[in-house]
C-alpha cells in the first residue's frame, strides 16, 4: 500500500517552485499532484499515456482538443493519450491529482 496527502504534497511543491510532483510509480500507473496558481499559464504538452485529472481544489477551465469545460473541486476528467490539452483561466489556485496509465514517460 502507498499513501500520501495531496494537499501536503502541493504545499511542498509550491515551496520548491514545482508545478508537478510525482507521488507514486508502479508498473501499471503513476500518480502525482499538479498545481497551478491563479492566473498561471499551463505549460503542458500532450502525453503518451492516458490521463485522469481529479480536481481537489481551485477553479479553472480545461481545454481538450474540441472541448472546453469548467472544472472545480470534485471534477474528474479523462484525457486520452496524445490529446492536446491545457488548463486556462485559472481563477483560483488549482490542485489536481493526476493519474497516468501506463506510468508517465516523456511528452508525446
Amino acid at each position: 500500500m502507498e499513501h500520501f496527502d495531496a494537499h501536503a504534497v502541493a504545499g511542498r511543491a509550491v515551496a520548491r517552485g514545482e508545478l508537478y510532483t510525482e507521488t507514486l510509480r508502479v508498473p501499471a500507473l503513476s500518480a502525482g499532484v499538479y498545481r497551478l496558481a491563479a492566473g498561471a499559464t499551463d505549460p503542458q504538452s500532450p502525453h503518451r499515456e492516458d490521463e485522469v485529472y481529479c480536481v481537489l481544489s481551485g477553479r479553472a477551465r480545461l481545454w481538450v482538443e474540441d472541448a472546453d469545460i469548467a472544472v472545480g473541486p470534485g471534477s474528474v476528467v479523462y484525457v486520452e493519450a496524445r490529446a492536446e490539452h491545457r488548463f486556462h483561466d485559472v481563477a483560483e489556485d488549482l490542485t489536481v491529482l493526476v493519474l497516468f496509465a501506463p506510468p508517465e514517460t516523456e511528452p508525446a
